[in-house]
C-alpha cells in the first residue's frame, strides 16, 4: 500500500518522500519524478505535511521511537493505515512527544496506484480543522468519504478486500468469456470495460442498481435468464456472506 500510495501521490503532483529499512523495497520507486527514497525515517519526514505510517501495527513503537520527538505537531498529521489501532490509541502512542497530536485513520485501496481508489478517513479533534486539506490530498488517488471511525472495520470488507471481490468476478467472467469462444486476454479486457460502464452509469445518473438492471433486462431475454441462473447458484448470498459473516466474525 505504501508503494501504491507514493505512485498515487507522485502522479497527481505531490512530492513524496519514503522510507524503508530494506532497500530492495525501495527500488522500484528510485527513478519515480516526485519521488525521493531514504532508509531512515528522520530523514524522510523532514518539513512533512502528512507522515504516513504504511507499516504491520507492531512497528508503530519503533517509529515513534524514532520520529516522535522530530514531528513538527503545530503542522504536521500522522497518517495510520493499519485496522489495528484506533485514533485514542494512536494519541496515547504520541502523548510523551506532544499533549495534542494531529491524527488520522486512513483505510484507502490499492487502486490509488491508478487514482481510482475509494478512501475512508476518520480525523481525531486536533486534526478535524485540517479536513479538507486530508481529503484534497486523497481526493487525487480516488473518491474520499470522512467517516465515523466506528465503520472503518466495515470500510476495509466493502472497498479494502471489495477489489479482490471484484477481481474473482472479473476472473470468472472471463473464464466464461472463454468458454462463449474468446480469447482469455479479450474477454478480460471486455468484462473489464462493460464494469467501467456499469459503475459510470450508477454514478452519472444516480441509479439504485435494481433500477439498472431494469433498464437491461427485457422479458423472457438473454439477461433476465442469466441473473436468475446465477441467483439459483447464489450469487446474492455468497456475497453477502463474504461482507456479513465476517463482520459479525
Amino acid at each position: 500500500m505504501g508503494t501504491a500510495l507514493a505512485i498515487g501521490f507522485a502522479s497527481a503532483g505531490y512530492d513524496v518522500r519514503i522510507s524503508n529499512h530494506t532497500p530492495d523495497k525501495l527500488e522500484r520507486l528510485k527513478g519515480v519524478e516526485r519521488v525521493a527514497v531514504f532508509d531512515d525515517n528522520a530523514l524522510a519526514i523532514e518539513n512533512a505535511d502528512m507522515v504516513i505510517l504504511a507499516v504491520k501495527a507492531d512497528a508503530f513503537e519503533k517509529i515513534f521511537s524514532e520520529i516522535g520527538s522530530l514531528l513538527n505537531y503545530n503542522r504536521t498529521i500522522v497518517v495510520s493505515l493499519t485496522p489495528k489501532f484506533q485514533l485514542v490509541q494512536l494519541e496515547q502512542m504520541l502523548r510523551p512527544y506532544n499533549k495534542a497530536p494531529m491524527v488520522a485513520r486512513v483505510m484507502p485501496n490499492t487502486a490509488v496506484s491508478v487514482g481510482e481508489s475509494m478512501t475512508f478517513v476518520s480525523l481525531n479533534e486536533y486534526a478535524a480543522a485540517y479536513s479538507s486539506e486530508v481529503r484534497d490530498v486523497f481526493n487525487s488517488v480516488g473518491k474520499v468519504e470522512i467517516a465515523d471511525e466506528t465503520l472503518f472495520e466495515a470500510a476495509t470488507l466493502l472497498c479494502s478486500c471489495g477489489l479482490a471481490y471484484a477481481f474473482r468476478y472479473i476472473r470468472a467472467a472471463s473464464e466464461g468469456g472463454v468458454a462463449l469462444g474468446f480469447e482469455a486476454k479479450d474477454a478480460r479486457r471486455y468484462v473489464c470495460q462493460t464494469l467501467r460502464g456499469a459503475a459510470e452509469m450508477l454514478d452519472r445518473f444516480d441509479l439504485h442498481p435494481e433500477m439498472a438492471v431494469d433498464t437491461v433486462t427485457t422479458p423472457g431475454g438473454l439477461t433476465i435468464a442469466g441473473l436468475n441462473a446465477m441467483e439459483r447458484a447464489g450469487f446474492t448470498a455468497a456475497v453477502l456472506a463474504g461482507l456479513e459473516d465476517k463482520l459479525k466474525g
